[in-house]
């Protein structure tokens, strides 16, 4: 086969998670049914996480200013990327948040579970981003809870 397939690296997957820093949600919307909505609810309600919506509709979700894209937030420091957008759109999700990555000082892009590029994730890793993907980080908290906290 001699395909090389991204592995995920626990310590980004730790790091991530218990950084206090903000994740954009992109995909989210104020459609409770869509996976998208949960997760980001239990990253900002449980883990306490700052999130910033990102969605064509740029609707306020979980009392959090949305936006049309990763152009139209304001400079700030964002920690993660967090892509809730099918496999064959996620490309342009990771180019914008490359494009962006200085601007608003971006460490991670986070592809969620079943949403998968290859070629995405490797122009992020070029670009120095870290790169989750494949995985949900409601999957891969009870693991880093259960390897115990550290700050």
């Amino acid at each position: 086969m001699g395909t090389l397939r991204h592995q995920n690296d626990p310590h980004l997957i730790r790091e991530l998670l218990m950084d206090p820093g903000i994740w954009v949600i992109v995909g989210l919307s104020t459609n409770e049914s869509r996976h998208a909505w949960s997760v980001s609810r239990w990253l900002h309600v449980e883990l306490g996480k700052p999130i910033i919506p990102v969605h064509p509709k740029a609707e306020t979700v979980h009392g959090a200013q949305g936006y049309a894209s990763l152009a139209d937030i304001p400079d700030q420091d964002l920690k993660v990327i967090d892509c809730f957008v099918n496999s064959e759109h996620v490309g342009a999700v990771v180019d914008e948040a490359i494009e962006h990555k200085d601007r608003l000082l971006i460490d991670a892009v986070w592809l969620q579970a079943g949403v998968i590029d290859e070629a995405a994730a490797e122009r992020a890793r070029a670009a120095g981003l870290g790169v989750v993907m494949d995985t949900c980080p409601k999957i891969e908290w009870p693991k880093i809870r259960s390897d115990g906290m550290y700050r």
